[in-house]
């Protein structure tokens, strides 16, 4: 039961580091007055933090 506890755990964090770049993206948009660059940065970067912790994850099974 565990197993399936840590599975489903696993699966509710995928795309977590997108939103957390979203707003970071959108705070530096509100920053530098370019918000849709902001954002489309803040996607690229959550996108990439994302890929890398799921390639480790994927690493340790």
């Amino acid at each position: 039961m565990s197993d399936f506890n840590k599975d489903n755990n696993r699966e509710n964090k995928k795309g977590a580091y997108i939103g957390v770049g979203i707003a970071l993206g959108a705070a530096l948009g509100v920053l530098f007055d370019n918000i849709a660059i902001g954002i489309a940065l803040g996607v690229a970067i959550g996108a990439a933090i994302n890929g890398n912790v799921e390639k480790k994850n994927r690493k340790w099974q």
